[in-house]
C-alpha cells in the first residue's frame, strides 16, 4: 500500500479497495495500522490519502522474473519504437542493473546473452491465455534446465512430446520462439512458444555448449532457407485466425472486396498453398504465379473426389 501511495499524489479509499481487492473498511483499518507503525500518511475524509512529502521507502528488490520482464520490455522498446528512446532506455537499463542484487544481475546478464529481438513487431497478436510459457522458458534458458513439453507443429496438428535443452529465446514477427537442442530430433530446432501446450521445467541440468552462438545459429538458419516473397488476399472474417496460425508476418497492403491484401515471406510455397486452400473462398493466392498454380492443383484434385 505504501508503494501504491508513493507512486501517486492522492489516492481515494475506493481506489485502494479496488486495486487490492479488499473492502473499504479494510482500507481504513490498514491505513490506521500504517500510521501507528510510523508511516506518515495524510488522510482527509472525502478527499483521499497521501504520503507526507519527503517520505520514501528504501529501494525495493526486484525478483528475477520482475527484472527479466523489465529487461525484455526495455529491449523491445529500443527495437520497435522511435530511436530517440534508445539512449534513455539504455541508461535506465544501466540503473536497473546497478540496483539489482548480484544474483539478479547474473540472471539478467544470462538472459540478455540468450535473447534476440529482431525484425519488426508484426501485426500478430497472440492470445495471452494461449501462451503462458515464456517466463518458464526463460528460466530454463538462464538456469540451464531441460524442458519437457507437448508441442503442436505447424504443418501437422498432432502434438508431440519433446525433451529439449533450451539455448535461447527469439522475438520475431510478433511471436516468441524457443531455440533448443531437441533430443527427439537430435538437432537444433525452433519452437513457437504459443504452440506449446504443456511445459515442465525439470531439475535436470544439461552441459553448456561453448561452441553454440544464438546469433550465429539464426544467421545460418536465415542463409540456409531462402525466403520467397508472396501476396495473398484474406477476407475480414478469417484474418484473426490467419494471423494466429501463420508463421510469417502478414503485412497489410490494401483493403478491397471485404478483405485485405497482404504481403509476406515464406520458406515453402507448398505449405503456403495448402494453408490458403484450407480457408476456401475466403482466401486467394495472388503472387507468385507458382503459388496460384499450386492452389489450383489442390482445388482440382479435391474436385476430382466429387465428380462433376
Amino acid at each position: 500500500m505504501v508503494m501504491f501511495l508513493q507512486g501517486r499524489r492522492l489516492v481515494k479509499a475506493d481506489e485502494l479497495a479496488e486495486h487490492f481487492e479488499i473492502s473499504v473498511r479494510t482500507v481504513y483499518r490498514d491505513m490506521s495500522a500504517l500510521g501507528e507503525a510510523g508511516v506518515p500518511i495524510a488522510g482527509e475524509a472525502g478527499v483521499g490519502y497521501s504520503l507526507v512529502k519527503g517520505y520514501h521507502l528504501p529501494p525495493v528488490m526486484l525478483t528475477a522474473d520482475e527484472a527479466s520482464a523489465l529487461f525484455v520490455g526495455a529491449e523491445m522498446v529500443k527495437q520497435f519504437t522511435d530511436s530517440s528512446l534508445g539512449v534513455p532506455m539504455s541508461a535506465a537499463l544501466d540503473k536497473l542493473r546497478a540496483v539489482l542484487h548480484p544474483d539478479r544481475q547474473e540472471h539478467v546478464e544470462r538472459l540478455a546473452r540468450q535473447t534476440v529481438i529482431m525484425g519488426r513487431g508484426g501485426n500478430h497478436q497472440p492470445d495471452p491465455a494461449a501462451q503462458p510459457w515464456l517466463r518458464q522458458v526463460q528460466r530454463g534458458v538462464v538456469n540451464r534446465r531441460v524442458l519437457q513439453l507437448n508441442y503442436r507443429g505447424r504443418e501437422r496438428r498432432e502434438e508431440t512430446k519433446r525433451e529439449v535443452e533450451p539455448l535461447g529465446v527469439v522475438f520475431y514477427g510478433g511471436t516468441w520462439y524457443l531455440v533448443a537442442w531437441c533430443r527427439l530430433r537430435r538437432d537444433f530446432r525452433q519452437f513457437r512458444i504459443d504452440r506449446i501446450r504443456e511445459l515442465t521445467v525439470t531439475e535436470e541440468p544439461f552441459d553448456h555448449r561453448p561452441d553454440f552462438s544464438l546469433t550465429d545459429h539464426l544467421k545460418r538458419e536465415a542463409d540456409a532457407e531462402q525466403e520467397i516473397p508472396a501476396r495473398i488476399w484474406l477476407a475480414d472474417a478469417v484474418q484473426g485466425k490467419a494471423r494466429a496460425e501463420s508463421y510469417a508476418t502478414l503485412i497489410p497492403e490494401k483493403s478491397r472486396d471485404g478483405g485485405t491484401e497482404y504481403s509476406l515471406y515464406t520458406y515453402s510455397l507448398e505449405w503456403l498453398a495448402r494453408w490458403l486452400f484450407g480457408f476456401g473462398p475466403e482466401a486467394q493466392a495472388l503472387a507468385p504465379k507458382e503459388l496460384r498454380t499450386r492452389v489450383k492443383k489442390l482445388a482440382k484434385a479435391t474436385l476430382a473426389h466429387y465428380g462433376d
